[in-house]
C-alpha cells in the first residue's frame, strides 16, 4: 500500500448545548473564524478555523449537558474514549496571551508546563471540554528525529516509528462503479447565497 497523505485533523467534532456560547468562547475569545454555519430546526454544524487545514466543529444538541471538568491526563475508570485536546500556537509568547484572555473572561488557565518537545498552557471551554494550548519546542522535534523515551517499550513499538503497513490485510481497490458520493448538505454550502455579506446577516 502507498503512503497515504493526510493534512491534518479536517476537524473534530464536539458538542454543545448552547451555540452562542460556543461561537463566543471559540470565534471572539480565541479568534477562530465560524467558516461554516449550517442546520435546520433542532440541529446545528457549526465550523470554526483553526489553520489552512484544520477546523473544529460543534453540534448544538439542546439536551446535551457540559460534560464534569476532568483534569487533563489523570486516568479514569469505566467507559472513555477523550481526555483532551491540543491546539498548536505558532509563538511561545501566545501562551502567555491566551493564558491572560482566558483568565480575564472568568475562565481557568493553568501555568506553562514543560513537556520536553512541547510547552503546553491547559484550561476548559464552557462545554467542560478539556483543551490545550502547545508551542513546539524548536530545538526538539521529534517529527524529524522521533524520540523513545520509554523504559519498557512493548514489541510493536520497538518495531520503529514508521507505518508497518503489513500487519493489516490489503484494502484493495473500489471499483468505480462503487464510488458513489451520497447528498448531505452540500448543495445549500454551494449556493451563492450562503456566503456571509461583511456586517450583516445572509
Amino acid at each position: 500500500m502507498s503512503a497515504i497523505a493526510y493534512t491534518g485533523i479536517h476537524h473534530l467534532a464536539l458538542v454543545t448545548r448552547d451555540m452562542d456560547q460556543t461561537i463566543r468562547f471559540w470565534r471572539d475569545l480565541l479568534g477562530l473564524p465560524l467558516v461554516v454555519a449550517m442546520g435546520r430546526p433542532g440541529y446545528r454544524h457549526y465550523f470554526f478555523a483553526l489553520s489552512e487545514h484544520d477546523t473544529v466543529a460543534f453540534f448544538e444538541w439542546n439536551d446535551a449537558e457540559p460534560v464534569p471538568e476532568k483534569d487533563h491526563g489523570v486516568p479514569v475508570k469505566g467507559p472513555v474514549a477523550f481526555d483532551h485536546v491540543s491546539f498548536g500556537v505558532s509563538r511561545r509568547e501566545a501562551l502567555w496571551d491566551l493564558k491572560a484572555r482566558l483568565e480575564a473572561a472568568g475562565f481557568w488557565a493553568s501555568e506553562v508546563i514543560d513537556h520536553g518537545f512541547v510547552l503546553s498552557l491547559y484550561s476548559f471551554d464552557p462545554n467542560g471540554i478539556a483543551i490545550e494550548f502547545s508551542y513546539a519546542v524548536p530545538e526538539v522535534d521529534v517529527r524529524r528525529e522521533p524520540r523513545l523515551v520509554d523504559p519498557k517499550p512493548s514489541a510493536v513499538t520497538l518495531e520503529g516509528p514508521e507505518p508497518r503497513w503489513e500487519a493489516w490485510p490489503s484494502g484493495g481497490h473500489v471499483p468505480e462503479e462503487d464510488r458513489v458520493v451520497y447528498p448531505g448538505e452540500g448543495e445549500k454550502l454551494r449556493a451563492p447565497k450562503s456566503v456571509w455579506k461583511p456586517g450583516h446577516p445572509s
